[in-house]
């Protein structure tokens, strides 16, 4: 079939929403700026979660959405870091990734890019075998981008763990980082989840290039040393910072109860507290919490999700199966009514 005229892209988040939001500002630019059209294909090991269609389906109908047949995961431990589950997701998920680009060849819409981000580089695979240019998004910053690309050589010469060393990293144009300060995944060597992350790091020199989300009067040294050119490094792209700052979808036109009552607030008077996409406490932590936030007699904003045992727990699906108010502890409620938004409210505020 004859090709489409207008370049398409194909976009695969790592699992998580935290991963899946930067990624629809990229793309709504590559839309807006570009004129291109966009295909989401999205990898989990369940069912897509109410967050994931609420933000897809608000997206314009030049972006589209695939998604793969969840994963099994059953074979991995409840211990197993939400690194490696991420890195298994995304690898597990090639086969059915095969037959989205069989298709996109049968319609004659075969991307001229592969887009994934910092967990995904295990679909370059599919993207080979297709002909597509691989990319990479990062959407943190420029010095963490560093640490990325510099990872599998710290592997080589470094013999202790991380947290070990007696001299802070010295990178490039970057903020010197002692290893103890590493990101948590490389906190543990022997664990799998460093060994994902490591995994992931080697293969970023296979990218045809990297967009990351940064700009360069926020990080010019940094940026500038990652586009010197060098073996083993593809070309960096800063593209940042991508916020939300254009017109709310129609369906969030209404502004929420939660930014109405922050207007009629003092300036700088409240407190947010917000542990991420899917960040989530014991009973125990939550109950901590809550009692400090009480003694502090300071006004604030909770993002709360109901208790977990397992760190990350509400990872892929951000959304509270059972009302989180009722773990809360008994009078809570009452007692901080006058300077708490004591609702669930959107994470985009």
């Amino acid at each position: 079939m004859e090709e489409s005229k207008t370049p398409h892209v194909a976009i695969i988040p790592s699992p998580g929403m935290g991963h899946l939001i930067p990624l629809v500002e990229f793309a709504k630019r590559l839309v807006h700026l570009h004129g291109l059209t966009v295909t989401f294909v999205i990898a989990g090991e369940g069912p897509p979660s109410k967050a994931q269609r609420t933000v897809l389906d608000s997206l314009p109908s030049s972006i589209s959405s695939v998604f793969l047949p969840p994963v099994d995961l059953t074979d991995l431990s409840s211990s197993t870091r939400i690194e490696s589950r991420i890195s298994l997701t995304v690898t597990r998920s090639n086969p059915e990734l095969r037959k989205v680009f069989d298709s996109f060849v049968e319609g004659g819409r075969l991307p001229t890019a592969l887009v994934v981000d910092l967990f995904g580089t295990d679909a370059f695979d599919v993207a080979v075998e297709f002909h597509v240019p691989p990319y990479i998004f990062y959407p943190t910053t420029a010095n963490v981008l560093s640490f990325f690309l510099h990872l599998p050589k710290l592997d080589e010469t470094v013999s202790c763990e991380f947290r070990e060393l007696t001299e802070p990293l010295m990178l490039p144009g970057c903020v010197p980082v002692a290893g103890k300060d590493f990101l948590d995944p490389a906190q543990d060597r022997k664990d799998d989840a460093y060994k994902w992350l490591l995994h992931n790091t080697k293969r970023y020199k296979e990218a045809e290039g990297i967009l990351v989300n940064t700009f360069f009067e926020l990080e010019p040294n940094a940026i500038k040393a990652l586009q010197e050119p060098g073996l083993d490094k593809p070309p960096v792209y800063p593209v940042g910072p991508l916020v939300n700052i254009g017109k709310q979808e129609a369906k969030q036109t209404e502004e929420s109860e939660c930014l109405k009552w922050l207007d009629n607030q003092p300036l700088g008077s409240v407190l947010y507290v917000s542990f991420g996409s899917g960040g989530t406490l014991t009973c125990e932590q939550l109950n901590e919490l809550a009692l400090g936030l009480a003694d502090s007699e300071q006004r604030f904003l909770w993002v709360i999700r109901s208790p977990s045992g397992i760190a990350n727990s509400s990872y892929f699906d951000s959304h509270s199966q059972t009302d989180p108010l009722t773990f809360l502890p008994p009078g809570f409620l009452e007692r901080t009514k006058k300077r708490v938004r004591a609702k669930w409210q959107p994470l985009n505020i």
